[in-house]
């Protein structure tokens, strides 16, 4: 039986279920998601050498002695989109670049509290430390062509209407365009650019769809095999293809022509460990209140 709700609805649900909860295996999208779950005690380590071979350090939960909570099975990049009538591409191929007052009156996001944003400005406090990204964050919102509002996709569409000069989004929303054959998103992909940013220094921010067998799983054994499922060739080729996302397994290759198109097939992502991303969202919450990020 599948049980599908959001991420936040799944979470509250197995704490209500307790010991009494039938579910096996838990699907989250966002590293933070996972890493709250597993803070929260609700995830069962398991100890499998396939999935340890198979999936990236930096993609999993930390291992102990009993094993190790979940494991991401695909990634999406956050990326910027520019107004390639406007907007210089070197202008913007960092995160730090958005905050540069040359950017100023350019940017649009969507409300910076949500888990995709919030989890790029953890992201970028790892990296950055607490007091610079924070200073990062305040040049983002001094920047900003209008409140924050909308969706990913929305945050596209402005800057093709020349709304916006620059905005943020996951691939698989700028993906969903570039495959759509509605003639109005082809003006849209056609007016904008994408930038895999810090190519040159730490790479691009990336997080993860993982999974995790719950902790009163009844089938454990059998929620084991099917996250080694998810990590087979046949699984990874759906997530990539089927969600416009790229598969964490390094033998697995691309075959999504929007990905191709956007990357030529490889960009360097970053290596921090996406457990980071969830330890800091707390005090990047509190940076966004002081700065005024909506």
């Amino acid at each position: 039986n599948r049980v599908d709700a959001d991420d936040a609805g799944i979470l509250a649900r197995l704490k209500a279920e307790g010991a009494a909860s039938p579910a096996d295996v838990i699907l989250l999208v966002d590293a933070a998601r996972l890493w709250k779950g597993d803070a929260e005690g609700l995830f069962k380590p398991i100890k499998s050498p396939l999935l340890q071979a198979a999936i990236p350090v930096n993609l999993r939960a930390k291992e102990n002695a009993d094993g190790t909570t979940w494991f991401g099975f695909s990634t999406r990049a956050r990326v910027v989109v520019y107004d390639k009538l406007k907007v210089k591409k070197t202008d913007v191929d960092t995160y730090e670049e958005l905050a540069d007052p040359k950017n100023k009156g350019l940017l649009c996001t969507r409300s910076g509290a949500h888990p995709y944003n919030l989890s790029l400005f953890s992201a970028v406090t790892e990296h950055l430390g607490d007091v610079k990204a924070e200073q990062w964050l305040a040049g983002l919102v001094a920047n900003m062509a209008r409140p924050p509002v909308g969706g990913d996709t929305d945050q596209i569409k402005a800057v093709a209407s020349g709304e916006c000069g620059i905005a943020l989004t996951n691939t698989y929303y700028l993906a969903r365009l570039m495959r759509s054959t509605a003639p109005e998103d082809k003006l849209v992909v056609d007016r904008v650019g994408v930038v895999f940013p810090n190519q040159d220094s730490w790479g691009t921010h990336v997080n993860i769809a993982g999974a995790a067998v719950a902790k009163n799983s009844k089938n454990a054994a059998n929620a084991v095999k099917f996250m080694e499922y998810l990590a087979s060739p046949e699984a990874q080729n759906y997530f990539a293809n089927g969600n416009n996302e790229w598969p964490v397994v390094a033998s697995v290759k691309v075959s999504n022509p929007a990905l191709q198109a956007m990357t030529g097939g490889n960009f360097k992502s970053e290596t921090i460990p996406v457990s980071a991303i969830g330890a800091n969202q707390v005090k990047v919450q509190q940076m966004l209140d002081r700065v005024g990020y909506k």
